[in-house]
């Protein structure tokens, strides 16, 4: 497996080039948690921002989730990665005013807490915009900043239960189910970024920051793509169908001859007509009903049983073969084993190996996409807890004795 060796250096290219980074120059106060804000965090991370995460003296929720080697968190070394690692509570009055100092020479706050808890520590955006007017406020929270729900605990499992996602996921006659992985965390991340690159062009023009209020189940809802309007305009609601969709078919999941699988999409016609005559039942082609994706959805069983049929009698690189050989649309189910083992994923340095002092080495998914004059590049991994502690408080203009003493009463 070839994947890119990084370490002060790239994401599929040389090195990260400080003076390329797109987002050199912009600083961001990372004080959220698990795992929207931290993720909006990083993508601006990876792309030149100076994110100082901003963790509680005992250590941030993510030091505490999922696997680990020798002790050490792995899905924080993935989300704090390119990050500087302070701590500071916010609970103290001593926190609170660094905070305001720290936020006074940012472009971008991100935070998570429940609505009204930055107020009760007196770091409202109405005080810290008061310090620095420029500054965005990124808020991002499970229901909103308000409405009935807003004050609920909110978790990405909620925005996945409550946007439709788990009701139309799962067997016909099963459960709905929910995704093993904090999917809409990542969703809600994505836009969060994309929401903070907004503001960050808006206050080209006015001048000024601004709230950002970013409710997860509202870009989980969003995700869910036209299910609103579908049901707006047809009154249906959608069904569990396991693998199937109901807007084509031939699709789904499909087992071959020596007991691996393939994934299949019908999305555009012309890749179902190539299926059905690659699998030699171009007779079908001519039913009146197979012109339209949600008419063929209606003739699913006939569909999967002859694609199903042929697929079942070859392995899985004879059909991967044949399916490139006719242009049709296949691709094999991997885990992540599989994923490393890949070549398009290996050409296109998807996955990186990053120099860590905790771990030696690391490896994990590269950044997201490629910008071909200022890429972007994973640096460093999750640092170690308040491991910039006197580089960041010592810019503010804090003595050593004056860390120890912060440190002394768990203020640090």
């Amino acid at each position: 497996m070839a994947f890119v060796e990084t370490g002060e250096v790239d994401a599929g290219t040389a090195s990260d080039s400080a003076g390329r980074a797109p987002l050199g120059g912009i600083r961001v106060i990372d004080a959220a948690t698990l795992f929207a804000g931290p993720l909006a965090a990083t993508m601006l991370a990876d792309y030149g921002a100076d994110v100082i995460k901003v963790e509680h003296p005992t250590g941030d929720p993510a030091r505490k989730y999922g696997a680990r080697r020798d002790d050490v968190p792995l899905w924080w070394k993935v989300v704090a990665r390119n990050k500087r690692a302070v701590t500071l509570n916010l609970g103290t009055a001593d926190g609170q005013r660094i905070f305001r100092e720290l936020a006074a020479q940012a472009d971008v706050v991100v935070e998570n807490f429940r609505p009204g808890t930055l107020e009760r520590w007196g770091l409202g955006y109405d005080v810290l915009s008061a310090i620095n007017p420029r500054l965005v406020l990124v808020r991002v929270t499970g229901f909103g900043q308000f409405g009935p729900y807003a004050r609920r605990p909110g978790f990405g499992t909620l925005a996945e239960a409550m946007s439709g996602l788990a009701a139309a996921t799962g067997e016909a006659d099963g459960p709905p189910l929910l995704p093993s992985f904090p999917l809409a965390d990542t969703v809600a991340g994505l836009t969060a970024a994309f929401a903070i690159m907004t503001a960050l062009k808006a206050r080209e023009r006015t001048g000024r920051g601004q709230v950002v209020d970013l409710a997860i189940i509202e870009t989980m809802l969003a995700a869910m793509g036209a299910q609103v309007a579908s049901y707006d305009q047809t009154g249906r609601v959608p069904a569990r169908a396991g693998n199937r969709s109901p807007n084509n078919a031939p699709r789904g999941v499909y087992r071959t001859a020596d007991g691996k699988w393939v994934a299949l999409s019908t999305s555009a016609h012309s890749i179902a007509e190539r299926v059905m005559r690659l699998v030699g039942r171009a007779d079908l082609i001519d039913q009146p009903w197979f012109a339209s994706g949600v008419e063929r959805a209606k003739h699913a069983d006939e569909l999967d049983a002859a694609v199903g049929g042929w697929i079942g009698q070859r392995t899985r690189d004879e059909v991967i073969d044949a399916f490139e050989r006719a242009e049709a649309a296949v691709a094999p189910i991997y885990d992540v084993a599989d994923v490393l083992c890949d070549p398009q994923y290996a050409a296109l340095g998807s996955v990186v190996s990053v120099p860590d002092a905790e771990l030696g080495a690391f490896r994990t998914h590269n950044v997201p996409f490629r910008l071909s004059d200022t890429p972007g590049a994973i640096r460093w991994g999750g640092p170690s807890r308040g491991a910039h502690n006197d580089e960041v408080f010592g810019a503010l203009g804090l003595e050593p004795r004056d860390l120890a003493d912060l440190t002394e009463r768990g203020v640090i």
